[in-house]
């Protein structure tokens, strides 16, 4: 069976990279610190400070496993300075018509997807029907609560 592959821009790929060894380092330690402080507080059995630190470094260790995982399947796309169509690695300006509101999008992989950032990933509804589109162009979003148009103002 094939590898599932994960897009990345150089930048998420050091950041994803950065992160791993912060949880393999640093949290990792933390937890195993909270962990001793919680035993030295004596019977587990109704010990909830070390239910939780147990819980917080599993949860650590798969988020390791997981990032290790797409670290090592990633493939990193050069960088593209091209703004005549959208691509991974791409910011947009786009309006929306029905709610009169302009926004901006950076289209990434999805493992550097972030929408507080306003960072999409190219596998989303808006990611997917983005790409590869041109300044001027009305994209037809097919997302789950129905269809919309965004228009392309700009790409950068």
């Amino acid at each position: 069976m094939a590898e599932q592959q994960y897009i990345m821009t150089q930048k998420g790929y050091d950041e994803a990279k950065e992160k791993l060894t912060y949880l393999q380092t640093v949290k990792r330690q933390e937890i195993v610190e909270r962990i001793a402080e919680a035993r030295s507080h004596g019977d587990l059995s109704e010990n909830a400070e070390y239910d939780a630190a147990r819980n917080e470094q599993a949860a650590n260790e798969l988020e390791i496993t997981e990032l290790d995982y797409k670290i090592k399947n990633a493939v990193i796309l050069e960088e593209n300075n091209d703004n005549t169509t959208v691509h991974i690695g791409s910011k947009v300006k786009v309006y929306d018509e029905d709610l009169d509101e302009e926004e901006i999008y950076e289209i990434t992989g999805s493992t550097e997807a972030n929408a507080i950032e306003n960072k999409i990933s190219n596998e989303s509804p808006v990611g997917a029907a983005l790409l590869k589109h041109k300044v001027g162009d009305v994209v037809k979003i097919n997302a789950p609560d129905g269809e919309y148009k965004l228009v392309i103002k700009e790409i950068f």
